[in-house]
């Protein structure tokens, strides 16, 4: 079994950012919030957004440990529609008091924005988030133009989502390659 070497950083915001928002197309954009959002939709939602990044960990849980975590009612998932189509997806976490936690985000980075004022929208001292080196090669730079700042790093091993059926045998990764 191949193990595989993940740096992962941990973000934080302490207040909200004062920034100029850019205008949307509203009759071509909708950003929805999911409201007890199916298990099948959200799985269509984190495996669309996650495959390419190898995000396996909600695909080795059943269904019902999914619902579970996705019905919490401190859990908040927020979907992006581009003409219609679902585009990417947020999903917060406000169970700690006075803090929210960015839990999944697959969007296009422009609308991370979106995720930031949601967070912001309640009184809390605290919006954090944590990347690793298999997301998206911009996704730090992204968080901390958005406004985000390292506050700890560490290094995990795990065995390769791949190799264990969770994800397809053939799927390549800038930083795994499959082997023949």
């Amino acid at each position: 079994m191949t193990v595989l070497e993940d740096t992962i950083t941990y973000l934080e915001m302490l207040e909200r950012p004062v920034r100029r928002r850019m205008p949307a197309p509203l009759d071509k954009l909708a950003l929805m919030r999911a409201e007890a959002c199916t298990v099948s939709f959200y799985r269509y939602l984190y495996d669309t957004v996650g495959e390419p990044w190898l995000w396996f960990e909600r695909r080795i849980i059943d269904d019902a440990a999914v619902a579970a975590q996705i019905h919490r009612p401190a859990i908040e998932i927020f979907v992006l529609y581009v003409r219609g189509v679902p585009a990417g997806f947020f999903e917060l976490d406000t169970a700690a008091p006075r803090e929210t936690k960015l839990c999944y985000f697959g969007l296009i980075p422009d609308f991370l924005q979106a995720a930031i004022d949601r967070a912001w929208s309640r009184p809390i001292e605290r919006f954090w988030l944590h990347t690793s080196t298999f997301d998206h090669p911009k996704a730090l730079r992204v968080y901390q133009q958005a406004g985000f700042v390292v506050y700890a790093r560490r290094t995990v091993l795990f065995e390769d989502p791949r190799e264990r059926g969770i994800l397809p045998r053939t799927l390549g990764h800038r930083l795994s390659l499959p082997t023949a």
